[in-house]
C-alpha cells in the first residue's frame, strides 16, 4: 500500500540503490570460433579485455584472408558477445600467439569495433611459418596494432586493467621464475617429462596470463604446449589452483598432461574446440577421470568421451553459441551454457 504515495523519483532513487548495491559481476564469455580462440572478459568497470580474435573472412580456415566486415564469421561472432555485454569498444586485446585462428579474425575486428591497446609477444619467429598463412596473418594483424597503442610483454608483467589482477605467466617461450603466492608445492601426478606439442614454434611462445577477481581466479595459457606448459606445473607448482581454466590448446592431444590438471586444480574446464579440432579423446578421456572436475565443451567432439549435453554448447557445427562464466568477488561463480540458457552454479571454495 505505500508504494502508491511514493513519487516517481523516490522509486526511482530506491530502484537505483538497489542497482548500486548489487555486487557486480565479472563476465567471461567463450566464444565459438569453430576450434580457434576469442574469449571476452568483461570487468566489473565495465572495461574489456579479449583474448584473441578467431579466424579471418567467412571459412574460417588458416589461410582465410580478411575480406567484407559484414560477412566475417568470427569477427561477427565477437561483436555479437561484445553488443550482449553491453560494450562499443574493446579497451585490451591480447594475442597470445600468431597462428591464424588466434589472430585472422582482427582486421575485420577492428572495422566492427574500436580496439584501444594490443598486448602480444612482439613478433613470431621466421619458424611460424612451420604453419602455413601465418606471416601474412602476422602482417595483417600488425597493419592494424601499429593504429593503437601497443605492449609488449614478458612473464611476470601485469596487464592494464582496472579492479582486477592479471599477471603474465609465459611469453615468447618464457615463463615465471619465481611461484605466485599460494603455490610452489611439488606435484606428484607430473609425468617425467613434457608431452612434446603438436606444434612446437610458436604454440610454445603463447602468451598465458592469471586473471584474479577477489577470490576468483581464471586461467588462460592459450595454445601454451610442450616445456612451457611443463614448467608452470612440474615438478613445483608456479600458479595455485584456479577456478576455471581455460584448456591450452583447444583440448589438444599435447595438453594432456594429469600433472598440469593436478597443479592447476580447477573446479571448472573449458575446452575450446571444434567439431573436429580440438577436444582430443585422449584429453576428454582423462578429463573424466579427473577427481572433482567439471568440464564444459563449446562443440560436441567428433570422437572422444564428450561431456555432458547440457555443458556442451553447440552439438554441431550449425550453431555458434558461447558458454557464459559470471563471476563474484568472493570466489562464487555460475557457467551459463548459451543453446540451453542453463545456468550452473559454483558456491566459493
Amino acid at each position: 500500500m505505500l508504494r502508491r504515495f511514493l513519487t516517481p523519483l523516490a522509486i526511482a532513487c530506491g530502484a537505483a540503490a538497489l542497482l548500486a548495491a548489487a555486487p557486480r559481476t565479472l563476465d567471461i564469455y567463450f566464444i565459438d570460433v569453430e576450434g580457434g580462440q576469442a574469449t571476452l572478459v568483461v570487468m566489473p568497470s565495465g572495461e574489456s579485455l579479449l583474448i584473441d580474435t578467431g579466424f579471418a573472412g567467412q571459412g574460417g580456415t588458416f589461410s582465410s584472408a580478411p575480406g567484407d566486415p559484414a560477412q566475417a564469421r568470427d569477427a561477427n561472432r565477437i561483436l555479437a558477445a561484445a553488443r550482449a555485454a553491453g560494450l562499443t569498444r574493446i579497451d585490451v586485446l591480447l594475442i597470445t600467439h600468431f597462428h591464424a585462428d588466434h589472430d585472422g579474425g582482427v582486421t575485420e575486428l577492428s572495422k566492427l569495433l574500436p580496439i584501444r591497446t594490443f598486448v602480444d609477444h612482439d613478433r613470431p619467429l621466421p619458424s611460424v611459418e612451420s604453419v602455413k598463412g601465418s606471416l601474412e596473418a602476422f602482417e595483417w594483424y600488425e597493419a592494424v596494432r601499429s593504429k593503437g597503442h601497443h605492449i609488449v610483454v614478458s612473464a611476470g608483467d601485469q596487464l592494464p586493467l582496472k579492479g582486477v589482477r592479471t599477471i603474465v605467466l609465459s611469453s615468447a617461450g618464457k615463463t615465471l621464475r619465481h611461484s605466485l603466492p599460494g603455490a610452489g608445492r611439488t606435484d606428484t601426478a607430473c609425468l617425467s617429462a613434457a608431452v612434446e606439442p603438436q606444434e612446437p614454434n610458436e604454440n610454445p611462445r603463447s602468451t598465458g596470463f592469471l586473471l584474479t577477481f577477489g577470490k576468483f581466479r581464471f586461467l588462460d595459457l592459450g595454445d601454451l604446449t610442450g616445456q612451457p606448459l611443463f614448467d608452470l606445473a612440474c615438478p613445483r607448482d608456479m600458479v595455485g589452483p584456479v577456478d576455471v581454466y581455460l584448456v591450452a590448446h583447444h583440448g589438444g592431444v599435447d595438453a594432456a598432461d594429469p600433472g598440469t590438471f593436478a597443479s592447476f586444480l580447477p573446479r571448472v574446464a573449458i575446452v575450446n574446440n571444434g567439431e573436429r579440432k580440438g577436444g582430443a579423446p585422449n584429453l576428454l578421456n582423462m578429463l573424466r577421470q579427473v577427481s572433482g572436475l567439471d568440464w564444459w565443451q563449446l562443440h560436441r567432439a567428433e570422437t572422444g568421451e564428450n561431456a555432458r549435453d547440457e555443458r556442451i554448447a553447440n552439438l554441431d557445427d550449425t550453431t555458434s553459441h558461447w558458454i557464459k562464466v559470471s563471476a563474484r568477488e568472493d570466489g562464487s561463480f555460475a557457467v551459463i551454457n548459451a543453446r540451453t540458457s542453463e545456468s550452473r552454479p559454483y558456491p566459493r571454495r
